[in-house]
């Protein structure tokens, strides 16, 4: 009878409930695991309004998406589609493959995948009165907005699915606690990193703090430093198996 091998080491994710599989099959690779710390669930917005909030940001000349999820929202929702002379944009290359894969092919993302790259990229930076379509949720990202606004657009928000926070699980409790191989957090949302240690008892919180973190931008990491992380490390981007790669290389 075969054993499974013990991973050596763990990237704790705090990505939504039922979402962590990328980090663990990540994990996997590079001979680690994941220990899941998800702050909440993601819940579709199915309502009257969300839909009429979805329509005319569809209409939009031109669309930005934040998230994967709201992409699995909003094609829930509405079949998701280019017009002509539309232009749709993504924040990172996550959202612009979930896109392409909902019937959306000629999509823009930055190469740096925040909103900060979002916002640097040319097709963003003047509108003229002209609306946008933002596909999202409610909280996170909240400089887009604004930034968006001063350029002269008319923001168009669909708030296409919500962020319902969820406590942590006693078993992922104890397995911070027991915790007897090197670990890192791998940070891609700050709100989900201050919920989470709001959430937790106060030893748990302590023991996350004496932990690194791998941030997918360097505002994140500013966070993380107010937050009391003294050990903070660059990851290239947001995607799940870029920040276990770094995780991987630091802990190895």
């Amino acid at each position: 009878m075969s054993t499974a091998t013990a991973p050596e080491w763990y990237v704790i994710s705090l990505r939504p409930r039922g979402q962590h599989a990328p980090m663990r099959r990540a994990a996997a690779r590079h001979g680690g695991a994941v220990i899941a710390l998800s702050p909440w669930a993601l819940q579709l917005r199915d309502d009257d309004a969300s839909r009429a909030d979805l329509d005319s940001a569809l209409v939009a000349p031109r669309v930005l998406v934040t998230s994967p999820a709201a992409v699995r929202a909003a094609s829930t929702l509405r079949p998701l589609r280019e017009r002509d002379g539309q232009r749709w944009f993504a924040v990172g290359a996550g959202t612009a493959t979930a896109l392409r894969r909902a019937g959306v092919g000629n999509v823009t993302a930055p190469k740096r995948m925040d909103s900060e790259g979002l916002l640097a990229l040319p097709g963003l930076q003047r509108f003229d009165g002209e609306a946008i379509g933002l596909l999202t949720a409610p909280g996170g990202r909240g400089t887009l907005v604004p930034a968006l606004r001063a350029r002269g657009a008319e923001v168009r928000r669909a708030d296409v699915y919500q962020r319902v926070p969820v406590p942590p699980a006693p078993r992922t409790l104890a397995a911070l606690r027991g915790l007897s191989r090197p670990a890192a957090i791998a940070l891609s949302s700050g709100e989900a990193l201050q919920l989470v240690l709001a959430a937790v008892p106060g030893d748990i919180a302590a023991r996350l703090r004496a932990l690194p973190v791998v941030g997918a931008s360097d505002r994140l990491l500013d966070l993380a430093a107010t937050l009391g992380f003294e050990q903070r490390h660059r990851g290239a981007d947001a995607r799940p198996a870029t920040l276990v790669e770094t995780v991987a290389t630091l802990l190895r």
